[in-house]
């Protein structure tokens, strides 16, 4: 009698989908709708598992999702900037003077000018 080979046999069951083992987690269906809201902002739209992966990687590297600026934003940063800069200002200066040296720090150096994309291209 020929010797049965046990290789051949067939697996049972629904074959491994990935290499990485299964983390169970339990949460309220409080915490899943915050994390579903949290996706639907998100440009692609992330499934749950998805959605979850993200914020921890976001949490564990300390990156945050940065929102674009808003006009409004970016007029309150200048309006605290030009603040802090008359607080700094040479008290020596003339007027026009310290006006001109704040003009140029809040517009910043025409090196990096052209690589702002929150301003409209303009003649200089």
């Amino acid at each position: 009698m020929a010797d049965s080979n046990n290789d051949n046999q067939k697996k049972r069951g629904r074959p491994a989908t990935g290499t990485a083992p299964l983390v169970g987690v339990r949460m309220t269906l409080d915490f899943q709708k915050t994390i579903k809201a949290w996706a639907k902002k998100q440009a692609d739209d992330p499934n749950l598992a998805e959605a979850i992966r993200r914020l921890v990687e976001i949490a564990l590297t300390g990156n945050r999702v940065r929102r674009p600026a808003t006009p409004k934003g970016a007029s309150a940063a200048k309006e605290m900037a030009g603040k802090e800069i008359d607080a700094l200002a040479d008290p020596a200066a003339s007027d026009a003077e310290r006006a001109s040296r704040k003009r140029r720090l809040l517009k910043g150096p025409s090196e990096f000018r052209d690589m702002r994309n929150d301003h409209s291209k303009r003649k200089r």
